[in-house]
């Protein structure tokens, strides 16, 4: 199957796309700087979606409408980031996440395989908001996790393996592997998922 790119994106610099891939309308890949970015086979890019340089994207990707993904960051293979969703910098997300419409995945933040991130979820990385602080980190989201909508996660807090946040959470310490926790600010409510 052939790679095909719309005649309206625009591509810059040094852009690898895997075979079969499909580029559409109004989509930005690279940028000005030397960075290169790849996309692995049968991915699909949709109109609107900016993908800065620097950027490694395994195979099967899939964005929505108006995503971006922004520099140093690394996507495992079968990654769905949904419709208006943001991946800021130095981001590093596993195999089969799903990540959902409207959800921000901040700067420095670890999405392992399996993960799933609902609507509107918003991970942080700045513990006192202070604009350039060098004090950054991000959350750590274990393997098969999942993140209810509109939930909220801190700066380097870790949800374990397999935990389930619920919908409207405000996430302020660790979650155990296996557990559930839900409330503001969240509480564990049961052991076993």
């Amino acid at each position: 199957m052939a790679t095909v790119v719309s005649k309206t994106a625009v591509l810059h610099g040094k852009v690898s796309l895997g075979e079969g891939s499909v580029v559409q309308d109004y989509v930005v890949i690279g940028s000005s700087d030397e960075g290169e970015v790849e996309i692995g086979e049968g991915s699909l890019v949709r109109s609107g979606t900016v993908i800065y340089s620097g950027v490694k994207i395994g195979k099967g990707f899939q964005s929505g409408h108006n995503v971006l993904v922004r520099e140093s960051t690394v996507i495992g293979d079968d990654v769905l980031i949904g419709t208006n969703s943001v991946v800021d910098g130095h981001c590093t997300i596993g195999n089969n996440v799903k990540v959902q419409t409207n959800a921000y995945v901040t700067a420095y933040t670890t999405l392992e395989d399996d993960v799933f991130l609902g609507p509107c979820c918003v991970t942080t990385n700045d513990k006192y908001m202070v604009y350039g602080s060098g004090q950054l980190k991000g959350p750590v989201i274990r393997k098969g996790a999942r993140i209810g909508a509109n939930a909220t996660i801190l700066p380097g807090v870790v949800v374990g393996e397999n935990a389930v946040v619920g919908s409207g959470a405000v996430v302020t310490r660790d979650v155990p592997d296996n557990a559930t926790v839900y409330g503001v600010p969240a509480t564990q409510r049961r052991g076993q998922v």
